[in-house]
């Protein structure tokens, strides 16, 4: 299944730090889980081995250059996808549904920042899922959010960065394939306005 440019029945949650794609997420997940649908939840970066050391990166307990960190993210993407194990792939086969919280369009929004694009696309040849849901929440609103979690700032949470992110969001859903289904949403909306509208555009 490698050579898939679909994947099917997956579902990639895509916004800023704070847009709420966790909490959608989250709610279609017990959703769908209400409804029996055979499910694998997941997320970028992932709890497996190169995910954690991403994440201990955005906590700010190692440090590394824009371009290592790329290629860390796509590591782990890439082990995410086609482990024989636990990978997507292995998940779609069997027959589920694949919820996951961001995917390489992450790469190209955050990454993009400090890179060129041409590099983080070498990198990035991944299959697109079936489905992308962007939350587009202002990055204000965004960082006001973060600041109520009263949580320590990961690496990328400053809303000048996070202003720059949803520019280069924008960029890379303009170029994606026909085949793809994308669903644009107000994040400062509620959240459960939100869940309507992506119930809606799923029509499961």
């Amino acid at each position: 299944m490698k050579e898939l440019n679909i994947l099917p029945r997956t579902i990639v949650f895509e916004g800023l730090d704070g847009a709420g794609t966790t909490t959608q997420r989250n709610k279609l997940v017990a959703y769908l889980k209400e409804k029996n649908f055979p499910l694998f939840e997941t997320c970028e970066p992932t709890s497996n081995m190169i995910g954690r050391l991403i994440r201990d990166i955005l906590q700010k307990k190692y440090t590394t250059t824009p371009s290592a960190l790329a290629l860390l993210y796509s590591a782990d993407r890439e082990d995410h996808l086609y482990n024989k194990t636990y990978g997507l792939l292995t998940q779609i086969e069997e027959g589920k549904y694949v919820i996951q919280d961001r995917y390489f369009y992450s790469s190209f929004a955050y990454q993009g920042v400090n890179l060129a694009w041409e590099k983080i696309a070498e990198i990035n040849h991944f299959p697109h899922p079936e489905y992308v849901i962007y939350i587009e929440t202002p990055a204000q609103e965004c960082m006001a959010r973060i600041e109520k979690r009263g949580e320590a700032k990961e690496l990328f949470e400053k809303a000048e960065f996070l202003k720059k992110v949803a520019i280069n969001y924008e960029k890379i859903f303009s170029t994606l394939p026909k085949a793809v289904k994308f669903l644009k949403i107000d994040g400062s909306l509620t959240a459960e306005a939100i869940f309507e509208e992506i119930l809606k555009f799923l029509a499961f």
